[in-house]
């Protein structure tokens, strides 16, 4: 069994970056939808985000049988059994078969992870998993029986001499205390986890997970690219088709940002255009030409949605000035000239990000409810748009405050409630918040001491990674 100072290697299968420490830990994080790499030196608990290697979490094979008979299509022999590839080198592969098998941070396909997770380690890595202590890190209301089978890939396909599994909500909020904002380091607050293609809001008190309180918001990032995509393929003709998500994608990333008052934003752009009304400019893939497209309205409609998923609103002279931009949207008059612009990111989510926060906290036990509103924690790269943080707590805070006066009202004056403090943290490792926190818990010495170790596993099995041990105190 390794010893004390053996690295170790952190796999996540829903984070943003995966990270090779240098000098006393590896890391590794799997995401559903892309994957980077970085260094980080433990000692200095600092993280080094300079990219190494990205790619997709994506498998190419070659099927030798019939599509949906998993049994046989992989029973290779061999050689022929190295023969795929993952990541972007799987998407060059036209003669392959690509597959995912992870799906909104669920394994969904076990056989292929574990091949997965083999290249990563032995190719990309260059590691020996027997000399190296594992951290992995899972996502809200991960079954049991995923727990059992990590654990039988890690201890018994690359025998590792220990494994921990930590939530990553907790690790979110352990990376949360390098914010200046924080002033007291707790594991009691609430995070709000936005990838790519699913957001969470997790409630967690001392260290655990409130999971009946879990709340699951279909919009993310994805969703945001789609719908750029839509408002630039109705308004800019100039996008070559089978570029027009890679663009949209762009322009996400670029520059969208979080508006404070939408009709506000609306008339900025609909009075000083030239100042507000950014440029891209992409290269044809096919002729090699350059397309150039204005980027206006998209850059703060687009995170909209996350707080009026239900509607987008303009001014009439913006409808006048730009109607083809709104031209399959259905249109309302309302008295005060306004248009009001309906668009369902999602037709069965119609509910604004603030709300969904107070509805978890409130339904949380009543002692854990202020600390669970003076500490939300943001995690991942889609709450990374500019002044999301600032935009989330004022709108939670006038629920909050609103809430008060109604009490105090009914009460008839009688009771005089007592303000609560509303804080969005955010901080310079939002992104990769999951992976930072888990550096800092795998640095600390207590952090062996909470791993489940390869002598448990042949004594207990399996099931002993159902519960793993709240890592409470990180020095």
């Amino acid at each position: 069994m390794a010893d004390m100072a053996s690295p170790v290697l952190l796999v996540s299968p829903s984070c943003n970056i995966i990270s090779p420490w240098v000098c006393n830990l590896l890391a590794y994080l799997v995401n559903t939808y892309a994957l980077d790499s970085g260094i980080s030196i433990a000692n200095e608990m600092k993280c080094y985000s300079q990219a190494i290697t990205g790619f997709l979490a994506s498998i190419a094979i070659k099927e030798s049988a019939k599509v949906g008979d998993q049994a046989q299509r992989r029973v290779m022999k061999g050689v022929d059994d190295l023969d795929f590839f993952i990541g972007d080198e799987a998407i060059e592969k036209p003669t392959y078969a690509t597959k995912w098998p992870i799906r909104h941070g669920i394994v969904e396909d076990w056989d292929l992870m574990e091949r997965f997770m083999e290249q990563v380690i032995f190719k990309y890595l260059r590691a020996e998993p027997e000399d190296h202590y594992f951290l992995l890190t899972e996502p809200p209301l991960n079954t049991p029986e995923n727990r059992e089978y990590t654990a039988e890939i890690m201890f018994e396909s690359f025998n590792v001499p220990g494994l921990y599994i930590a939530v990553q909500a907790v690790l979110a909020l352990a990376a949360s205390w390098t914010s200046r904002q924080v002033g007291e380091r707790t594991l009691t607050g609430t995070v709000i986890d936005s990838g790519d293609g699913v957001t969470h809001v997790i409630p967690v008190a001392e260290g655990y997970v409130i999971g009946s309180c879990i709340k699951h918001i279909p919009i993310a990032g994805r969703d945001i690219t789609y719908f750029i995509q839509q408002l630039l393929r109705d308004r800019e003709v100039g996008i070559p088709p089978e570029q027009s998500l890679e663009t949209a994608k762009a322009v996400k990333e670029r520059y969208s940002y979080v508006c404070p008052d939408l009709v506000k934003e609306f008339n900025k752009y609909d009075t000083d255009g030239s100042k507000w009304i950014k440029q891209y400019t992409g290269i044809n893939a096919i002729s090699k030409k350059e397309f150039s497209i204005d980027v206006g309205y998209e850059r703060f409609l687009g995170p909209e949605i996350f707080f009026h998923p239900e509607e987008q609103r303009a001014s009439k002279a913006a409808y006048e000035n730009q109607g083809n931009f709104f031209k399959e949207l259905t249109v309302e008059v309302g008295k005060d000239e306004w248009i009001f612009v309906k668009q369902f990111a999602n037709p069965d989510f119609t509910q604004p990000i603030s709300e969904v926060v107070d509805e978890v906290i409130q339904n949380c036990p009543i002692d854990v409810r202020r600390p669970l509103y003076k500490n939300i924690v943001l995690s991942g790269g889609s709450t990374m748009f500019r002044d999301f943080g600032r935009r989330l707590q004022r709108d939670l805070k006038r629920t909050v405050d609103a809430r008060l006066k109604l009490s105090e009202e009914l009460s008839g004056g009688r009771l005089k409630p007592k303000p609560i403090d509303v804080q969005v943290i955010t901080h310079h490792m939002q992104r990769y918040a999951v992976w930072f926190g888990g550096s800092m818990l795998a640095s600390t010495p207590e952090f062996y001491q909470v791993c489940h170790t390869k002598k448990d596993y042949e004594e207990i099995g399996p099931s002993i990674c159902r519960h793993n041990p709240v890592f409470g105190v990180m020095s």
